[in-house]
């Protein structure tokens, strides 16, 4: 089968001729309340320029305000949250736990969070939702949800925002990509992992190349656009069985260590983007690049 990619200003480009800029197309919208807790996938969603509506609107934090994330704290990969379209009101829930339902707090005074050595402001949900985390997660715990007026302006080749996301607006990731992960897994006896293991935003079939989203520099997705900011560079979170909350390391980090070595340092899957237009995404949308350059890798 001849090629279907060609070589242009020095950069390796879908062929024009075989329509493969226009066959792929979204096949999972995963939005993700609570930082470090379980998403809600959807069929279609709201595109701010934090990202998705709701994204990592809420953070769990230590009493000193540090956030927790499973880097540290697996278990909040149990509790599945669920937030109202207005996002007025949150439940939560976890498997032997009672479910909590919380009227969001968005006037009560602001406190310092912290997030990967950067800082922010929260506004604390109170001491309900205190004691059910504590509970759940089995060490002092409060939660809090970033205020109408944050302003965090987030890094990359194309600067945005997000809510309490690692970084960018959105992480981006193929099925071709996971498909050569699990491929190579499979070479050294390894189960295949699910989706999920990565935590993606937006999940993209029909890209035949993996890791093609590394070289999508501008996407058009119904009425929004996004803007390539960086590739994700992967942490221990991917050894967390988002099913059960236990790590089950040391793959897939052993693995993509083999060929997925980054530049900056550590293994790079995925991409973030910042959000360039906004509008409404949905499972089914042709998803179009309109901008190709070089992988950073």
């Amino acid at each position: 089968m001849q090629d279907s990619w060609t070589e242009h200003q020095g950069s390796r480009q879908p062929a024009e001729q075989d329509g493969y800029a226009t066959m792929a197309s979204v096949v999972e919208l995963t939005y993700y309340p609570i930082k470090g807790c379980a998403g809600t996938s959807v069929g279609e969603a709201l595109l701010t320029p934090a990202g998705l509506a709701h994204d990592r609107t809420f953070l769990v934090t230590g009493e000193d305000g540090a956030g927790r994330t499973q880097r540290r704290d697996p278990r909040l990969t149990l509790v599945r949250p669920t937030v109202s379209p207005d996002g007025g009101q949150l439940t939560l829930h976890a498997l032997g736990f009672e479910t909590l339902d919380l009227l969001v707090d968005t006037a009560a005074a602001r406190r310092e969070v912290e997030l990967f050595g950067a800082f922010h402001r929260g506004i604390d949900q109170g001491d309900t939702a205190a004691r059910w985390f504590t509970e759940v997660l089995g060490v002092p715990s409060r939660l809090v949800r970033v205020p109408p007026e944050h302003d965090r302006v987030t890094d990359g080749r194309i600067p945005g925002t997000s809510a309490y996301a690692d970084s960018c607006a959105l992480h981006v990731v193929s099925r071709a990509t996971l498909d050569l992960l699990n491929g190579k897994l499979a070479e050294r006896g390894v189960p295949p992992l699910p989706m999920n293991r990565f935590r993606p935003n937006i999940v993209v079939d029909g890209w035949d190349e993996p890791h093609t989203e590394d070289r999508a520099h501008r996407i058009r997705i119904g009425d929004t656009e996004l803007g390539y900011a960086k590739l994700a560079v992967r942490c221990a979170v991917t050894l967390v069985d988002q099913g059960t909350g236990a790590k089950a390391g040391p793959e897939p980090l052993r693995t993509l260590a083999g060929y997925r070595r980054a530049r900056v340092g550590g293994v790079a899957y995925g991409t973030k983007y910042a959000v360039l237009r906004t509008g409404t995404l949905s499972v089914g949308d042709a998803v179009n690049v309109t901008s190709w350059g070089e992988s950073e890798l």
